[in-house]
């Protein structure tokens, strides 16, 4: 029997967790960044995909090996701060915006549907759909 394979967001889960201590639920995902040709990558193109979590606890208790330094940010005084990386000041940009006009404009969610396999399943993220054009398939097109 193969092992299961986690998904993105039990993998984001677990990873914070290991790195922070801090237990989290996951939300989205947020965005993905792609770059290929990444000097650190061995001459394979470097993924790096961010989700949303919820903090279920907020205590933290990092792990020395892996963070140098881990601690709760203000969201609006990250988005304002110029000691970021461009990526990062994107991220908290697009969770600010998240905050103040709602998550369904910037959240990915994730689906589940069967694959073309038999047994098998995929997971589809994507922006939601209204309830109108999830029912496309069911009632006739006006």
């Amino acid at each position: 029997m193969c092992p299961r394979e986690n998904t993105l967001g039990e993998t984001a889960v677990r990873e914070v967790f290991e790195e922070t201590g801090v237990k989290t639920e996951f939300k989205s995902l947020l965005s993905i960044r792609q770059q290929h040709n990444h000097p650190g990558a061995f001459g394979k193109s470097d993924m790096y995909i961010v989700c949303r979590l919820t903090p279920v606890t907020f205590d933290i208790d990092f792990c020395q090996e892996e963070c140098v330094r881990c601690e709760w940010v203000d969201l609006e005084e990250l988005v304002r701060s110029r000691s970021t990386t461009l990526i990062t000041n994107r991220v908290a940009r697009l969770l600010f915006y998240g905050y103040r006009e709602g998550f369904e404009k910037i959240d990915l969610t994730v689906r589940e549907f069967p694959a073309v396999y038999t047994g098998l399943l995929y997971k589809l993220y994507h922006k939601e759909l209204p309830e109108t054009y999830e029912r496309l398939k069911q009632e006739p097109l006006k």
